[in-house]
């Protein structure tokens, strides 16, 4: 008997981003920003962070630091939409 081969999601990718804050500035700032700039957000570093994949919120949770190794720790799945199962 052959093994069937399942298809495996190894190879699927997704962009995962977390942002902590925002901000908006008009594009004549954003033009002149430099290496090294300081951009202010609208949180601290305490916030919650939103956890998206693909550009849709799957996650919220906290940042969490570890010697010189920057995390997030998920606290809360989001649920799924309908459209997104």
């Amino acid at each position: 008997m052959r093994k069937r081969e399942v298809p495996t999601l190894d190879k699927v990718s997704v962009d995962l981003m977390v942002v902590l804050g925002t901000t908006s500035m008009p594009v004549h700032q954003v033009m002149r920003l430099s290496r090294g700039a300081i951009i202010e957000l609208d949180a601290t570093e305490q916030d919650e962070v939103k956890v998206l994949a693909n550009n849709l919120p799957i996650a919220s949770g906290v940042v969490v630091v570890n010697r010189n190794r920057i995390g997030v720790e998920v606290k809360q799945m989001l649920p799924r939409t309908p459209d997104r199962r």
